[in-house]
């Protein structure tokens, strides 16, 4: 059976920490006449903004998971049935330190996970990175992946949000340099390596360049923004895709999650003080998968 996911990705610029009203109106107005039960993703830091084009200082943004911004956002993922990745946030842990947070939220207005953000842009970005990948199971269609932005760029995230299950990667961004011309090219790398969907959602101007693009198991761009102005970008995907390419391969051809088969060596990881294990290697199913 097709397990079909429309996607609402919000290109919009940031606004303050303190906007709830006028980001409950912004997600309304994305929303209004879509089909139920999509999955909205906006930026990275949407409610983080400071002075035009900036990011707020944390002292301003930051406030625990459990206050006023995921009330609202739980009563608007329910109100509206759908699945709600707000972008991220500035969460204040209970020891004080700051992280880069992205929660995501159900249908029945109910927080599944939260993400930190592994990789900070260093040496501008200050928060304190998290140490654990997150995925999330959307009860019913299948299970994604959440990166921040700079994740994109280390190839170890993907792969271990593919490993662990993940279908399709939510890529929320705030990137208002030159370099996202290489980000794009890195999703859609990230999607043929690991075979899964990747949907990476940008800043619209002034907080980022926009560009944001949903790409499929085989590295094709199915839609995409042509620049930096305040849109809503749309599609509806098939999970069932990822399924149908790691069963017969990329263009028919590359089956990369049966490379390892029992038996083989062990290859050890210097870098990480790890290894490949034949035995480990194949990724974790979802429920909903044949």
């Amino acid at each position: 059976m097709p397990r079909p996911l429309p996607l609402i990705l919000a290109q919009a610029p940031g606004r303050p920490a303190d906007d709830l009203a006028g980001f409950t109106a912004d997600v309304e107005r994305r929303v209004k006449l879509r089909a139920p039960g999509a999955l909205v993703a906006y930026p990275e830091l949407h409610l983080g903004e400071g002075a035009p084009g900036t990011v707020a200082e944390f002292k301003d943004a930051a406030e625990p998971l459990d206050g006023p911004r995921d009330a609202t956002f739980s009563r608007l993922a329910g109100d509206l049935g759908i699945w709600l990745v707000p972008g991220s946030v500035y969460e204040r842990g209970k020891d004080g330190q700051v992280h880069n947070t992205t929660p995501v939220y159900s249908p029945q207005g109910k927080r599944l996970a939260t993400y930190r953000k592994i990789c900070p842009w260093r040496p501008y970005e200050t928060a304190t990175p998290g140490n654990r990948f997150a995925v999330v199971d959307l009860d019913g269609v299948g299970r994604i992946g959440i990166s921040i932005c700079y994740d994109t760029w280390f190839p170890e995230i993907s792969r271990h949000l593919a490993w662990m299950g993940a279908e399709l990667i939510v890529n929320v961004v705030r990137t208002p340099t030159s370099d996202r011309a290489q980000e794009l090219v890195l999703n859609r790398a990230n999607a043929i390596a690991n075979q899964v969907f990747v949907a990476s959602v940008n800043a619209a101007a002034p907080s980022g360049v926009g560009r944001s693009l949903i790409v499929d198991p085989q590295g094709t761009v199915r839609a995409e923004t042509p620049g930096g102005g305040d849109t809503t970008l749309t599609d509806v995907v098939d999970l069932d895709e990822v399924v149908n390419v790691r069963r017969y391969g990329t263009a028919g051809l590359n089956r990369i999650w049966e490379q390892f088969r029992p038996g083989d060596p062990a290859l050890e990881l210097p870098l990480y003080g790890g290894r490949i294990d034949p035995a480990t290697w194949n990724p974790a199913t979802t429920p909903e998968e044949p």
